[in-house]
């Protein structure tokens, strides 16, 4: 019985990835100019960074602001593949009739923003700092799940907002803390096939390894350095774990990482698992195949005694509640980035 169950699902998964791609296919893609393109980021060069991918984010800057911000940022106007950001993602989007993506380019424009990166082009990819990064103690990093992209950033961005005001609230004297949102891969559909493969992570893995190193370098190597990874985030996190070099790796809301055990991460981090109550990710077939060429299925349970991670509580929440204010979860995931990891309350 237990081997036609797997059957059954594995029959399931393979029939998504023949017929869900088309689910995705059919909505055009915003267009947006190139993303502006900088040396990595420094503590010296970290304001000027936001300010340049601000204004390439926003509604249209004249073009002389546009080349001064980005001579500010270290970047050569005159340079193809360096451009000034004066062309603006959000005038695009609205000459495109793309009401929705021009609001949400122009909400990370605001004057309070910092962004670290930004990509309008297709689904968006956005990195924002919540936080003085430059000298932060403590760095959390948010890695987000299928379905998230800049139409939907509104909604992963409070999440960052979430964690960054309980740090804030519970950190010790004189220690500084930052989140750091990182929408940096393209997503995959909620209800496409790419979420039931490894496919997406793998491409994303490098991005988010990058993304550490120059965490380090603006921090500094005392910083310590938590992933926190939502659902298929946790994927993306297991494929760029091995050798980096963080303190903490959370994962809430995961239908796997693609390894058996924690063990097989091969990093030095602590590796903690969370799961809601009422999360239906529960549900998900904990199995794993090659079929056609790519991995199907995550394989072990992140919350299974038998994976190894340091399971936490998460309480009563759905898929889409660990960062809800007031939550357990937000409670044990504050004290993991806080290195207070005796008093994160155990399933």
């Amino acid at each position: 019985m237990g081997y036609r169950w797997r059957r059954a699902a594995l029959a399931v998964l393979v029939a998504s990835a023949v017929t869900l791609p088309v689910v995705g296919a059919a909505r055009p893609r915003t267009p947006a100019p190139p993303p502006v393109t900088l040396a990595p980021p420094t503590a010296a060069t970290l304001d000027a960074a936001y300010t340049a991918h601000t204004v390439a984010a926003g509604a249209g800057s004249p073009l002389g602001a546009g080349e001064a911000v980005a001579r500010r940022a270290g970047v050569d106007a005159a340079n193809p593949a360096h451009p000034a950001p004066a062309a603006a993602a959000a005038r695009m989007a609205a000459d495109h009739g793309d009401r929705r993506r021009a609001a949400a380019d122009r909400a990370l424009a605001g004057p309070d923003r910092q962004l670290l990166a930004f990509d309008g082009r297709g689904p968006g990819r956005v990195t924002e700092v919540l936080g003085d990064l430059a000298h932060a103690d403590r760095v959390a990093v948010l890695v987000p799940g299928s379905g998230t992209g800049i139409d939907t950033y509104g909604r992963f961005r409070a999440t960052a907002e979430a964690l960054h005001a309980r740090l804030v609230r519970e950190a010790p004297a004189g220690i500084r803390t930052a989140v750091v949102a990182w929408l940096g891969y393209e997503t995959p559909g909620t209800v496409t096939a790419a979420v039931a493969t490894t496919g997406r992570a793998d491409r994303a893995a490098p991005e988010l390894r990058s993304l550490v190193d120059d965490l380090r370098t603006v921090s500094g190597p005392r910083a310590h350095v938590s992933l926190i990874c939502h659902s298929y985030g946790s994927v993306v996190c297991a494929r760029a774990a091995a050798g980096l070099v963080v303190d903490d790796i959370a994962v809430v809301g995961s239908p796997g990482t693609g390894v058996d055990t924690a063990a097989a991460l091969r990093t030095r981090a602590r590796i903690w698992a969370a799961r809601g109550a009422d999360d239906w990710v529960a549900n998900v077939p904990h199995l794993s195949a090659d079929l056609f060429g790519t991995t199907v299925g995550f394989g072990t349970d992140p919350v299974a005694p038998e994976f190894g991670a340091r399971v936490f509580t998460a309480g009563d929440g759905g898929h889409g509640d660990y960062f809800a204010p007031g939550s357990p979860s937000l409670a044990n995931l504050t004290r993991i980035v806080l290195g207070r990891t005796t008093a994160v309350t155990r399933d």
